[in-house]
């Protein structure tokens, strides 16, 4: 797929903390399927949720599977200062990939989006972990963003107010509310 044309709208599809906080301007916000990737705690944060020191876990794409999110259009004035935003944000560390990929709005409605998926050959790149391996990583980490505690559960719940379900985050959640037992 070819660049974006900046002279037009355009999508970007977001599947984690861009849901709820994107940071630029856009013309419309819609919930989206994208197909062949899915949504997992599987890159390391060493900057936003953690450091390199106490890593915590942030959402990445990671390959098969279908991943449920929320796209927002661009109009294309505003495409240049919301891609330089997007670069600056989610390339802090290159463990992202950029990619452009079809999404799918339902009854046929389809568009191509930009995306950041997780880069499997990065250091950063944590594969799928066991529950008591997120449950270490999350519970204790904070980065310039704030506590990886609070990523899980502001995801979570923007998740469930648009009707998403997702079967891990809310087991996490549930082991990360204060006063929540640990692992069982």
């Amino acid at each position: 797929m070819s660049a974006p044309d900046p002279s037009g709208d355009f999508w970007v599809f977001g599947y984690g903390s861009l849901m709820w906080r994107p940071g630029f301007d856009f013309a419309e916000r819609r919930r989206a399927l994208l197909r062949g990737w899915s949504r997992r705690l599987c890159v390391y944060s060493h900057v936003y949720r953690g450091t390199t020191e106490r890593p915590g876990l942030v959402m990445g794409l990671d390959r098969g599977g279908s991943c449920a999110g929320v796209a927002f259009r661009v109009a294309g004035g505003q495409w240049p200062a919301a891609l330089a935003y997007l670069r600056e944000r989610e390339l802090v560390t290159n463990v992202y990939l950029e990619r452009q990929v079809r999404l799918d709005f339902g009854a046929g409605a389809q568009a191509i989006a930009l995306t950041y998926v997780a880069d499997r050959r990065h250091p950063q790149y944590a594969g799928r972990l066991d529950r008591d391996a997120l449950i270490r990583f999350v519970r204790d980490s904070r980065g310039r963003a704030g506590t990886n505690v609070d990523y899980i559960l502001n995801t979570l719940a923007h998740l469930t107010e648009i009707g998403i379900h997702d079967a891990e985050l809310e087991w996490l959640a549930g082991r990360l509310r204060p006063g929540a037992a640990g692992p069982p």
